[in-house]
């Protein structure tokens, strides 16, 4: 993968603040950071907000949180105190000089063309069936006059010459890609001194942090070739690019906002866990050597290679993504089950511990996403109010449901307390089916310990719930029949 082993691997993950953090983000930052951990190099967080308007820091902010949920750390930062991020906005002296450079050197020019200008111009070339471009016209304008110009408070952008020839790069993804750069045009490189536009920032920031790869989204492959002319003018060193496919709805449409623009903050509270979204968003467009549906980040950072990156199109599953949450769900150790559902329990859940527990390893099965575990567990914490009717199994006559239960109650009453559990439970009362009915006897015993019509099995209920309090559920059902 690198051509000189002694070059550090060094990649960027740069968000613009202008949006919450969503699952395509969350793949490319995913994909740069697994590339750095699996070459030993370093993972660089830039944030990108020199468009002012449009830059919030709630945005920054989620940027942050996400990562720090995902587990992504960055290893550099401006103030090595407290690890913080770049930031555009605080480097604006940086682009200054190298502007001014550009400038000084002639590669670049002001341009004082207005609005109504550019469009008379775009008018005239698409009437001859040409590409609109701009015609270059204040190039010819010195820098000293120029800068009186601006003296005088006329406005004007800044803008690169670009020499008409072919700009070739090669894609660790797409292998080689050209470009005409003839159909370009001199292209606005800043709005000031002070103001930058991407494609320049980008390309200074880069130099500055000595990236080597930069890995990408395919949208941004239109830039590449804008990016490595200023690279050029500032003789700077090319990095290498890999361009990430496009993420797709499992049909191959275009992805619905739902998925693709949904923060990740919110599929946090939904319940989802962090290394499964890690695990599926490392498989939208990228695929291990060998098959298999589960991968811990430690595995994924072992097995990472660009070069296993497809050209194709990812596809989002969200069929497939709740399948890998459960499976994520089963695999949390006990010690962790309180931490987990800090924010999908009630607080006086959290404190019965060992009850906490139990009912999260029954019903661990049942539910894709930790939000399910309320609904699914409540009735373990407080029986719901239910009518009586709903205890009999296919219409057994009322006196007869009383006194199965009854019998139950019996029963249940011989078992020692230190021996109540699933296997003993299920052994002293599965015997009573064979004379009194399966259904007949086991169906009102589910629902006197549930209130419900579906829940997990009567014996793995009583196992959850202690002995007490089962006999305490089947007297409130007699009670109510009575």
């Amino acid at each position: 993968m690198i051509d000189n082993p002694k070059i550090e691997v060094r990649v960027r993950f740069a968000p613009s603040p202008t949006g919450y953090f969503h699952v395509g983000t969350a793949r490319t930052a995913l994909f740069n950071w697994l590339f750095a951990r699996n070459q030993g190099g370093k993972f660089i967080l830039r944030i990108e907000d020199t468009d002012l308007e449009r830059s919030k820091k709630e945005y920054e902010n989620d940027v942050l949180n996400s990562l720090k949920w995902l587990g992504l750390d960055w290893d550099e930062g401006p103030d090595r105190g407290d690890f913080g991020p770049y930031r555009q906005s605080e480097r604006l002296s940086i682009y200054e000089r190298s502007l001014t450079l550009l400038l000084t050197k002639n590669k670049a020019y002001w341009c004082f063309c207005t609005k109504e200008d550019l469009e008379i111009e775009r008018q005239e070339m698409l009437s001859q069936g040409l590409a609109p471009k701009y015609s270059g016209k204040c190039g010819k304008i010195t820098l000293k006059e120029a800068e009186n110009r601006l003296k005088l408070g006329e406005k004007a952008v800044v803008r690169l010459r670009v020499p008409q020839t072919e700009i070739t790069f090669s894609d660790i993804i797409r292998e080689t890609i050209k470009f005409d750069t003839s159909l370009l045009g001199d292209i606005i490189i800043a709005k000031s001194l002070k103001e930058p536009l991407f494609n320049f920032a980008v390309v200074v920031d880069d130099a500055e942090m000595k990236i080597t790869h930069i890995i990408r989204g395919e949208d941004h492959i239109p830039n590449t070739p804008k990016q490595i002319l200023i690279q050029k003018s500032l003789g700077f060193p090319q990095p290498k690019y890999a361009h990430l496919p496009l993420i797709l709805a499992a049909d191959r449409s275009k992805l619905s906002k739902r998925y693709i623009e949904t923060s990740l903050n919110e599929y946090r509270k939904a319940g989802y866990l962090p290394e499964a979204m890690i695990n599926f968003i490392a498989y939208l467009g990228w695929h291990p050597k060998e098959e298999k549906d589960i991968m811990s980040k430690e595995e994924l950072i072992k097995e990472f290679d660009l070069k296993r990156v497809q050209k194709a199109n990812a596809i989002f599953n969200p069929t497939k993504f709740d399948w890998l949450n459960a499976q994520y769900i089963r695999r949390i150790p006990e010690q962790e089950v309180g931490e987990r559902l800090k924010d999908f329990a009630p607080t006086d859940w959290l404190k019965n511990k060992r009850l906490l527990i139990k009912v999260f390893n029954l019903e661990k099965e049942r539910i894709k996403k930790l939000s399910g575990f309320k609904e699914a567990g409540e009735f373990f914490f407080e029986i719901p109010d239910y009518k009586s009717e709903l205890l009999s199994w296919k219409e057994t006559e009322k006196e007869k449901v009383i006194s199965n239960l009854k019998i139950l109650v019996e029963e249940i009453e011989e078992i020692d307390e230190k021996d109540f559990v699933l296997e003993k439970i299920e052994n002293k009362i599965m015997p009573l089916t064979e004379a009194l009915g399966k259904g007949e006897l086991l169906w009102p015993l589910r629902v006197a310990l549930s209130g419900r019509e579906g829940s997990p099995g009567p014996f793995e209920i009583m196992d959850v719930l202690g002995k007490e309090e089962s006999l305490q559920r089947l007297k409130v059902a007699i009670k109510k029949l009575s």
